[in-house]
Parts: C-alpha cells; structure tokens; sequence
C-alpha cells in the first residue's frame, strides 16, 4: 500500500481519535461542540505549518508555482486531506453543512489527492490552504460565543468584522493575486488551474453570503440604536414635563 494513502488513513484516525477523546472527556457540550473543537485545533495547526513553508521553506507560491512536492508540503496536505475526510464524513452524517460547505470540502478534498498524485503544486495548495484555514479560529471563535451567550457583546462584534475583514483580503484580494500568478504561469497543469479557478469562485460565493450577513446584521443593529434614542427622547420629554 502506498505510504501516502497509509499516512492519510493514520492522519484520518487521528482526527477520529481525537474527537472520540473529547467526546468522551466533554461530553456535556455536544457533538458539535467537540467537533468544532477539532477544526479549531486543526485550523491553527494547519495555519502555522503552511505559513512556515509560504514564509521559510519556501518557495514563494507567487513566483514559484507549479514546483515539485516538498517532503513538508506532502505532510502538510496529508494532514489536511485526513482532517477534511473526517469533517466532510461528519457533516454529512449529522446533517449541519449546506451545499455550499460540503462544496468547499469536496474540492479541497480532490485538490489535495490531485496535487499529491501529480506530485507537484504542492506550494499553491499549502497557500491555499493557509489562506482557507486564517480565518478558521474566529470563525470557531464566533460559534462558541454565541452558543455561549456570550456573543451580543463587544467581543463578538469584533470577531464578526475582524472575520469579514480578513476573508475578504485573503480570498478576495490575495486569492485572486494567486490565481493571476497560477494562469499565466507555464509550469502548472491545466486541471491544477481550474481547480484554482473554481475554488476562487467558490470564495466569491461565500463573500456574497458573508455580504448579506454583514447587512443584516448591521440593519438589525441600527434598528436597536434608533429605537433606544427614541425611547431615550421620550423619556428625556416626560421627566421635562414632571
């Protein structure tokens, strides 16, 4: 057997063990609760790995696409590739993900087995990536605080524009700079780019879902504010009266 299908199957163990453990030591929380747990451990583990190699190990995936696999980049996506075949797995049994989450699992999913069977991309798909998972932990982050009462408060106010801030500059502006450097660049296969491509429209598909979210959230906030300030004058005009 392939030590590459046996370091996903370990790395898929993994993730199951660890979400067992935390069910079993947690279990008061939740499935969902514990599930999450794991993509936060996850999405910070896979930010700091793939950030190493963009930033140290190198290559720069802006100059240098469509290079050889290195043995980090390999580890990188084996690790990813068995943590998105257990939440994609998870997703569809408890049913919490729509179509356009098991959309984005999907295509990671295939993208990291076609870069590693070619051998070679394996920087973009580390910066893609690191680019998918930054946003991760405030994105954990606003879950827990909402399912803990905390999230109608400052805090949560600020996860909500630090996470549409950074989204947008990664997946918009950065994401795009990347799939430029992709398509006009001879090295990488033509299926690698239109992975690139339909992963990029995907993004512009979540932007449209975090723009309506931004609106109506920003509306019903607006909404409070002028009815306290009119609650506020009234109360301002009966205290002048008595």
């Amino acid at each position: 057997m392939s030590p590459l299908v046996l370091g996903v199957g370990a790395c898929l163990a993994g993730w199951i063990a660890l979400y067992a453990l935390l069910c079993y030591t947690n279990g008061s929380c939740g499935y969902e609760w514990n599930c999450r747990l794991v993509t936060l451990f996850h999405g910070i583990l896979a930010i700091c790995i793939t950030a190493y190699i963009g930033y140290i190990d190198g290559p720069w995936p802006f100059s240098y696409p469509g290079t050889k696999n290195t043995n980090l980049q390999i580890s990188a996506m084996v690790l990813s590739l068995g943590y998105f075949i257990f939440d994609m797995g998870w997703c569809v049994y408890f049913q919490t993900e729509g179509l356009v989450m098991l959309a984005h699992h999907t295509m990671s999913i295939l993208g990291m087995l076609l870069t590693l069977w070619l051998g070679e991309s394996g920087i973009e798909a580390c910066a893609v990536i690191f680019g998918s998972e930054i946003t991760n932990p405030l994105l954990q982050t606003r879950w827990f605080l909402k399912h803990s009462g905390r999230y109608n408060s400052f805090l949560g106010d600020l996860v909500d524009v630090l996470f549409v801030l950074l989204f947008v500059i990664m997946r918009v502006f950065v994401g795009g700079a990347m799939l430029y450097c992709e398509l006009i660049s001879p090295r990488p296969k033509f299926f690698i780019k239109c992975g690139g491509v339909a992963m990029y429209v995907l993004s512009w598909i979540f932007v449209a879902d975090i723009a309506r979210f931004a609106y109506h959230k920003s509306s019903v906030k607006y909404q409070r504010w002028k009815s306290r300030r009119v609650q506020a004058d009234v109360n301002g005009q009966e205290i002048k009266r008595d």
